[in-house]
């Protein structure tokens, strides 16, 4: 038996009231070993699903630090910044930059966020991070969907 973790990741965004939740899942095997969720104001779907893999990495860092961990996400803008982009805007100062030297260096949208999951992240080399595609059967990543969504309708904040 392997003793690597997985932790399933989603978030949800009520345009409506503009606040989302965000919500996490981790199994040791076929066994759920703990999940969260919260609600908070926000401007985006992409904001509350970055808040839910820096949630985890936190869980992760505080609870099980030693442990190898699988965190999947079904947001490809997600695993684009955990793979790519975070190393890139901490080399141009959390700026976004464009080939046109002229161009205005533009802010980085939840540039607090990505600092604090970049951050957890280098901490934490043996957490790999990778994409399940959503509402494809995959027990965790569904209940990470139903609490997300669940945080972001309740009247709680």
């Amino acid at each position: 038996m392997t003793d690597a973790l997985h932790a399933y990741t989603d978030g949800s965004f009520d345009a409506a009231n503009s606040s989302g939740g965000w919500a996490f899942v981790v199994y040791e095997g076929d066994r759920q070993l703990y999940a969260a969720c919260g609600k908070r104001a926000g401007t985006s779907n992409n904001t509350f699903e970055v808040l839910a893999v820096l949630n985890a990495m936190a869980w992760i860092a505080a609870e099980v630090p030693a442990r190898s961990v699988t965190l999947w996400t079904d947001a490809a803008h997600v695993i684009e910044g955990c793979r790519r982009w975070r190393a890139i805007w901490r080399t141009n100062g959390w700026k976004r930059i464009t080939p046109n030297s002229h161009a205005r260096r533009r802010s980085i949208p939840d540039m607090e966020i990505w600092q604090q999951l970049d951050g957890l992240l280098e901490r934490h080399p043996h957490v790999v991070v990778e994409w399940c595609k959503a509402h494809s059967g995959a027990g965790g990543n569904e209940l990470a969907d139903i609490l997300a969504r669940n945080a972001a309708r309740s009247a709680v904040t």
